[in-house]
């Protein structure tokens, strides 16, 4: 079997959900896990996040807690970055949380 025939690692299944998620909409980590086949392995999604490579450009800010709230402790450079970064695609945070019922990515 050759590199592009193998099958793709669980991060590169969740790495190529995260890809797919539009511009301006969010995604529970829960919700990547499903849609990546892994079933209700949330946690597994936010370390798989953890180990993205250098210079990447997967939008892992679009992934939030599935109560809409920013999963990095408050204040800290990871959750300001996200904040920005969503707040710079038009989805809305108020208090370190996103209105799931309004911007949840509905594939």
């Amino acid at each position: 079997m050759n590199e592009s025939e193998k099958e793709p690692t669980k991060e590169q299944k969740i790495w190529q959900v995260v890809a797919a998620i539009p511009k301006g909409k969010v995604a529970s980590y829960g919700q990547v896990a499903a849609m990546a086949g892994l079933g209700r392995q949330a946690r597994f999604v936010g370390r798989a996040l953890g180990k993205l490579p250098a210079g990447h450009c997967i939008p892992w800010f679009r992934v939030i807690r599935s109560n809409g709230q920013i999963a990095f402790p408050e204040g800290s450079e990871a959750y300001k970055t996200q904040i920005s970064r969503l707040e710079g695609e038009g989805v809305e945070v108020t208090k370190g949380r996103v209105r799931m019922c309004q911007f949840q990515w509905q594939p």
